[in-house]
């Protein structure tokens, strides 16, 4: 599990770019490493997937966790320079322009104190209904439960790349 980190955001409320992104803390372990001797790529996706619920959890009511389910679209993952075991990173994520059910969400993976990323994802998931398993629309709830300004008729919300 991650180690949750409130030095960048309030408990992970307006999570919007990368000034205000939620932060999880990790250290690269051994069994995380491959034959090049660096965190093997799909732990990178592990990462990000644990880092997307981490913040989910923390912010969405018990009820809402019981209603709602999210599922991925699609992972981007972009890879700049590779993380050694014992390393420690920094987790930092957060939404993109929220459209009907998709979600977009921002990753970034930074060595502890790096001025750049070691990898960085942008992930869409789709919200869907638990009991029906189908796609509905991120309604005001869940913009209110993660700190958003609620969208407005005409455009929907924010975000970004950082």
């Amino acid at each position: 599990m991650l180690q949750v980190m409130d030095a960048v955001s309030k408990i992970g409320m307006g999570a919007v770019s990368f000034e205000s992104a939620f932060m999880a803390q990790r250290v690269a372990q051994r069994a995380e490493i491959d034959q090049l001797g660096h965190v093997n790529n799909a732990v990178y996706l592990h990462w990000v997937q644990d880092v997307a619920l981490e913040h989910w959890y923390l912010l969405a009511p018990q009820e809402m966790q019981e209603r709602i389910i999210f599922v991925v679209l699609r992972h981007e993952i972009d890879y700049r320079e590779p993380i050694l075991e014992g390393e420690a990173v920094e987790l930092r994520t957060w939404l993109g322009e929220i459209k009907g059910p998709r979600l977009p969400r921002y990753v970034d993976i930074r060595k502890k104190g790096a001025k750049r990323f070691a990898a960085r994802s942008l992930t869409t998931w789709c919200m869907l209904d638990i009991k029906t398993r189908r796609p509905k629309r991120v309604g005001e709830d869940v913009f209110t439960a993660f700190g958003l300004p609620k969208p407005s008729q005409d455009k929907v919300v924010h975000g970004g790349d950082g």
